[in-house]
């Protein structure tokens, strides 16, 4: 990461448990229970920390080890809010909630831009690349009311368009003919061992997939759902746009091979 970015992953301390709050989740083999846009999950201390935060998988609440804000909670709660937190300022209760999951979207497109000027086969679009990293952390500097009227979906847009070409830039220097399985629902697919050396994954549903073994090397995942994938023994080192939330959402071992700085999650076996 580059120097000049904001933290691009979680730091809990600083974050007023914007995720605990802020966002729903529903019933299912990720959470134990219901809960709403803004109100607090019953596990959340008066401290802003988790009171299961050890036991959250055996509780039922697997959903919040597969989760990270790429550092937008503590951006929203010390700078956007300057630390004022919604407990103490309820009136920052509403703006707060709402500029969070904008704020995750610009950290998150932040993270792929930094990937992607990390990558000098994709050198031809670095200047534009350069250009909207600039923009985009402005933007995560902007007041609350800037965040909430900013349309995300159109400068995810503009960034798409060039992370497409990196990725294609990139993976044109892997040999041999790339599988193309661009938004396929390879549910439950039976991959151990498959070649996907510069395969295009991107945004593929490879929930449950056997990819044990699997060659992964160079391949697009950028918005692949990996949930409960099995990526026991693959290669995934040089794999364009993979995100630890990914990881966290799969199942590996020892023997996974991942690109730096991503880290083998800690419930992997």
């Amino acid at each position: 990461m580059s120097e000049s970015l904001p933290l691009l992953r979680a730091d809990c301390a600083n974050c007023f448990a914007l995720c605990c709050v802020a966002l729903p989740f529903a019933k299912s083999n990720d959470f134990a229970v219901n809960k709403p846009a803004g109100t607090p999950c019953k596990n959340l201390q008066q401290d802003f920390r988790c009171g299961i935060h050890t036991r959250l998988r055996d509780q039922g609440f697997r959903g919040c080890t597969v989760f990270d804000c790429f550092g937008a909670g503590q951006q929203v709660s010390q700078v956007t809010f300057g630390g004022r937190d919604w407990r103490a300022h309820p009136e920052t209760r509403g703006a707060m909630f709402d500029v969070f999951p904008v704020m995750r979207q610009l950290h998150e497109l932040l993270f792929y831009i930094d990937q992607a000027l990390g990558l000098p086969d994709a050198a031809p679009v670095h200047p534009g690349l350069r250009r909207l990293l600039s923009e985009t952390q402005e933007w995560t500097r902007a007041d609350a009311d800037a965040l909430a009227a900013l349309d995300v979906a159109a400068l995810r847009g503009r960034i798409n368009t060039l992370l497409l070409e990196t990725s294609e830039l990139v993976r044109a220097k892997v040999p041999g003919r790339k599988k193309n399985h661009r938004g396929a629902d390879l549910m439950g697919a039976r991959l151990s061992g498959a070649n996907l050396r510069g395969a295009n994954l991107r945004g593929a549903y490879l929930i449950a997939a056997d990819l044990s073994r699997a060659d992964l090397r160079t391949a697009d995942l950028i918005g692949a759902d990996l949930r409960d994938a099995n990526l026991r023994g693959a290669d995934l080192r040089g794999a364009v746009f993979l995100t630890q939330p990914q990881l966290n959402a799969a199942q590996g071992d020892q023997h996974t091979q991942l690109p730096t700085p991503l880290t083998h999650p800690t419930h992997w076996l």
